[in-house]
C-alpha cells in the first residue's frame, strides 16, 4: 500500500491518466485532478489531446473520484514552447516537444502547483517505473515511455510518480471498465498535442511566416536535383515527400539551414558511427566503464555504445553503425532497463 498523502495527477482526460488517478485512490492517496490547458485554439484544439471535451472528460474522471479538479493555465510556457518547436525546424532540427514537456511543464510547472495545493507528487500516465528512486523501463515494453521522461533531473523524478509502471495496457483499459471510468473506452492520442494528425508544417508556417530558408535538393555527389519550398519541411532520415525522383530509393541525409540545401541519398549514407550529445542531464552517475544503450528515438531499439566526455558535449561511438542520428532528437543512456540521463543530439560538419 502507498502511504496516505496527496499527489497532483495530471488528468489529461485519456483513459491512461483516469486509471493513474484511480489507483492512487484505491490506495488511500488524496488526488487533486490537474488539466493543463495550452492555448492552442481553433480546428487544432478541436482535434488535440488539450481539446475543450477533453477538459469536460478530465473533470467527470475526478468527479467520478470525488477528487477536486482545477484546469491550469500554461497558455505562456506552451505558447514558448510551440514557438521553439518551430524554431528549430526552420534550423534544420527535429526537435522532440514531449521530452520538453515532460521536463519543463509536467515535471516543472506541475511540481510548483503541487506545493502550492500541498501536494506531495505529481503522478501521470505514462508507462514507465521507478526502481530504487531510478526512473526504469514499463513493464509493458510496447508502451514504454522511459525515453520521454528520460531528461528529468533527480529533484524532479524524487516527485514523480507513474501508477502504470507495472501495467499493460489491454490490464489498464480492463480496470477503467470495472471502475467504470467515463473514459474506459476513449481512443488513445497519437499525436503532439498542438499538431493533430502529425502536419507539423502547418505549425511551423504560421508560426514563422513560411518553411525557414528554400533552396536546392541535392543528390549525393552535390547535384541539383530540384528545388523545396523550405528546410522546415525535412528530417533526416525522411523518405517520403521530398519531391524528387531519382530512380531508386532515396533520403535526407543532411540539412543545411543557412543555404537552404537539402542533401539526399541512399540509406547507407545514413549510417553513423557516433554522434555528440550536449545538454545532457543524468539521472544516474554516468557509468564507470563507459558502456551504455543509448536510444535515440521514442521507438526505437537502444543500442549498445561507448560513451566518452569532450570539451562540447558527450561523445557516443556505436558499436555498430547506426543510421538513427538525427540532430535535434534525444539520446537516452540505459543500463539494462535503468535510466542513467539524456541530451539533445548536435549537428555537426
Amino acid at each position: 500500500m502507498i502511504p496516505a498523502a496527496r499527489v497532483l495527477v495530471a488528468l489529461s482526460g485519456g483513459v491512461d491518466s483516469a486509471v493513474a488517478a484511480a489507483l492512487l485512490s484505491q490506495a488511500g492517496v488524496e488526488v487533486v485532478g490537474v488539466f493543463m490547458r495550452n492555448g492552442v485554439r481553433g480546428a487544432a484544439a478541436r482535434r488535440s489531446c488539450c481539446s475543450l471535451s477533453d477538459a469536460r472528460d478530465a473533470r467527470s474522471v475526478a468527479d467520478r473520484l470525488g477528487a477536486p479538479f482545477y484546469v491550469h493555465d500554461l497558455q505562456q510556457p506552451f505558447d514558448r514552447l510551440i514557438q521553439s518547436f518551430a524554431r528549430d525546424y526552420a534550423a534544420g532540427l527535429t526537435p522532440n516537444p514531449c521530452v520538453v514537456c515532460n521536463n519543463e511543464l509536467k515535471f516543472g510547472e506541475l511540481v510548483s502547483l503541487a506545493d502550492d495545493l500541498g501536494c506531495t507528487g505529481v503522478a501521470t500516465g505514462h508507462y514507465a517505473r521507478l526502481a530504487g528512486g531510478r526512473l526504469a523501463r514499463a513493464a509493458d515494453r510496447a508502451k514504454d515511455q522511459s525515453y520521454l521522461l528520460a531528461g528529468l533531473l533527480p529533484a524532479q523524478l524524487s516527485r514523480a510518480r507513474f501508477p502504470l509502471g507495472e501495467l499493460c495496457k489491454a490490464e489498464v483499459r480492463a480496470l477503467a471498465r470495472r471502475l467504470e471510468l467515463p473514459v474506459a473506452d476513449k481512443p488513445d492520442s497519437a499525436d503532439i498535442c498542438f499538431v493533430p494528425g502529425g502536419e507539423y508544417r502547418a505549425v511551423v508556417a504560421e508560426r514563422l511566416g513560411g518553411l525557414g530558408a528554400t533552396g536546392a535538393l541535392l543528390d549525393r555527389e552535390g547535384r541539383p536535383v530540384g528545388q523545396h519550398a523550405g528546410v522546415a519541411g525535412f528530417t533526416v532520415g525522411q523518405r517520403r515527400g521530398l519531391g524528387a525522383a531519382l530512380g531508386a530509393p532515396v533520403y535526407v541525409t543532411a540539412i543545411d539551414a543557412t543555404s537552404g540545401e537539402v542533401r539526399l541519398g541512399r540509406h547507407s549514407d545514413l549510417l553513423r558511427t557516433t554522434c555528440l550529445v550536449r545538454e545532457v542531464t543524468w539521472q544516474a552517475p554516468p557509468p564507470r566503464a563507459p558502456r551504455a544503450l543509448v536510444q535515440l528515438r521514442h521507438h526505437h531499439a537502444a543500442v549498445p555504445a561507448t560513451l566518452t566526455e569532450e570539451r562540447d558535449g558527450l561523445r557516443v561511438s556505436f558499436e555498430s553503425p547506426c543510421p538513427d542520428v538525427t540532430p535535434g532528437q534525444y539520446a537516452a543512456f540505459y543500463v539494462g532497463d535503468v535510466v542513467l540521463g539524456a541530451g539533445r543530439i548536435a549537428r555537426e560538419p
